[in-house]
């Protein structure tokens, strides 16, 4: 997985995985976009006005929780 933030644009995407080329753009509302293929894997997320949506929860920080091993990560975003 790989996030990316272009601030230019205020953008952030969320790759799962590579895009083939069957993969279609849903837009799922004015801020959020999903990258899926007809079987329905799902390839990205792309967040629209991403600062709102990235820096409004958690304090800034992305937090990554493993409830498996009860681990939980936090990566400051700001």
């Amino acid at each position: 997985m790989q996030i990316t933030y272009d601030p230019r644009y205020n953008i952030a995407y969320v790759r799962l995985q590579e895009k083939t080329s069957q993969v279609e753009t849903i837009r799922v509302s004015e801020e959020l976009n999903i990258d899926m293929a007809p079987d329905g894997t799902i390839y990205g997320i792309e967040l629209l006005n991403a600062n709102s949506q990235l820096l409004g929860a958690d304090a800034g920080k992305l937090v990554v929780i493993n409830e498996v091993l009860d681990r939980r990560q936090e990566v400051n975003l700001v």
